[in-house]
């Protein structure tokens, strides 16, 4: 689904390495047989390789990639550094998880403010991280690594919510009070992978506002004559 992140992740991996592959789009409003066959869960990102196998989760089908195309690797080859990586990837969780909650609770404005603040601390934390590593990105100074490709999605969205939330989210702000996070941020946007899968803030938030109404419209791309 082109606005799902979590296949974002998938397609920012192949994109980075330079996997040939097919995208085949999904409404999960209306989930296609020839998904479910594939994945009872009907989740994306789900692939299917030229011989019939089939994986799905987007942890799972990104380290498949990695570990499959050994061209430009994309975890560390020191075990240690690898699951350090991984640890950060589920703190990502609470990132994820208030970030829904500010959008989808806007009927409850005591709650709202409280995810909003959870948000803010949670993304704060990578913002340490970085500052710790001292590099350019998480993945080192060269190019983005695995952890900055699986956390990335969610900061091309998180504009949205200024936007949305202008009393709640002082997005200026909060980029002055992480610098370090700002400026990867920065650096991720030059990024050819990210380049080339990027949407503009317009477009995350015409889909988020669908989607909070109850009626998320997978065409938007394709009505503005965009990228798909």
């Amino acid at each position: 689904m082109r606005f799902c992140p979590y296949a974002q992740r998938a397609i920012l991996v192949a994109l980075a390495k330079g996997i040939p592959h097919d995208v085949v789009n999904v409404n999960l409003k209306r989930k296609p047989e020839f998904l479910l066959e594939r994945n009872p869960m009907g989740k994306v990102p789900t692939i299917e390789r030229a011989d019939g196998g089939i994986l799905y989760e987007s942890l799972i089908v990104s380290d498949y990639l990695d570990e499959s195309y050994p061209n430009r690797p994309l975890n560390s080859s020191d075990p240690f550094q690898k699951a350090l990586d991984r640890v950060w990837v589920e703190l990502f969780s609470s990132v994820t998880t208030q970030f829904y909650k500010v959008l989808f609770s806007a009927a409850d404005a005591t709650a709202q403010e409280n995810h909003m603040k959870e948000f803010v601390s949670a993304v704060a934390r990578f913002d340490k991280e970085l500052t710790r590593r001292e590099t350019k990105f998480f993945g080192g100074d060269n190019y983005p690594g695995m952890l900055d490709y699986m956390i990335w999605p969610w900061f091309e969205r998180a504009p949205v919510l200024k936007v949305l939330f202008p009393n709640l989210y002082d997005y200026e702000s909060a980029k002055q009070e992480h610098p370090r996070l700002e400026s990867w941020r920065q650096a991720m946007k030059e990024d050819p992978a990210v380049k080339e899968f990027y949407l503009s803030v317009d477009i995350h938030l015409k889909f988020m506002q669908s989607h909070m109404e109850g009626s998320p419209n997978y065409d938007i791309l394709e009505e503005s004559g965009a990228k798909l």
